[in-house]
C-alpha cells in the first residue's frame, strides 16, 4: 500500500469519525457529554481538514497513486 493510499484511507476513518461523533452528540442528553462531543468533534474536524491537504498535495507530487 502506497503512502498516498494510506492517507486516504485514513481520511476516511477520520471522517466516519466525525459523523459518528455528531450522531452521539445528537443523540445524548447529557449537557457535558454534548459538550464533550463536540470539542472532541472539533478537533477531529481539523485533523480531517489537514489530511484533506495532505492527500491533495499527495495527489499533486504523486499522479500516478490518484
Amino acid at each position: 500500500m502506497t503512502v498516498g493510499s494510506q492517507v486516504k484511507s485514513c481520511f476516511s476513518s477520520v471522517k466516519s469519525v466525525e459523523a459518528s461523533l455528531q450522531l452521539l452528540e445528537n443523540k445524548t442528553q447529557d449537557p457535558l457529554a454534548k459538550e464533550t462531543f463536540n470539542n472532541v468533534q472539533k478537533i477531529i474536524t481539523e485533523v480531517k481538514d489537514d489530511l484533506q491537504k495532505q492527500v491533495i498535495q499527495l495527489s499533486k507530487e504523486e499522479p500516478q497513486y490518484k
